[in-house]
């Protein structure tokens, strides 16, 4: 069973995909945004490639817990891709992994515009290993 994790901004989407165990996340590509539905067909390419069958979303809450404008936007966008996907959509809190995937690329020394390039497929694989690992404790 394959989980696809999502780091959903305005310009792009981070994109992770699980190994077939549901152990590990592993970045396969980052989406630039176009249309709602340009991005649904991109995604749902991807969920056919990988055989798809739960998708995780980051929620990007506020410090405080609560929701913001962003919030708002990602939950909008995964009602559509719900009802145009078919397939079910977990929120899983995304506050920090932004910040985690860039310390672990200024760590690898990578180069900024390097890091411009993969840091929300990092985040999106930071999502989707933070669920994977609280699926896998029960």
């Amino acid at each position: 069973m394959r989980i696809l994790g999502l780091d959903i901004g305005d310009r792009t989407i981070g994109v992770a995909v699980s190994d077939p165990l549901g152990f590990t996340a592993q970045g396969i590509t980052t989406i630039r945004r176009k249309s709602n539905e340009k991005d649904l067909e991109e995604l749902k390419k991807v969920c056919d490639e990988y055989k798809v069958e739960t998708i995780v979303s980051g929620l990007p809450k506020n410090m405080n817990g609560t929701l913001g404008p962003q919030s708002e936007k990602v939950i909008a966008f995964c009602k559509l891709i719900e009802e145009n996907i078919k397939l079910p959509i977990k929120m899983w809190d995304e506050r920090l992994t932004t910040v985690a995937a860039h310390r672990v690329m200024l760590e690898g020394d990578l180069s900024r515009s390097k890091r411009k390039k993969i840091v929300d497929k990092m985040a999106a694989m930071y999502i989707l290993q933070g669920y994977l690992d609280s699926i896998g404790t029960r």
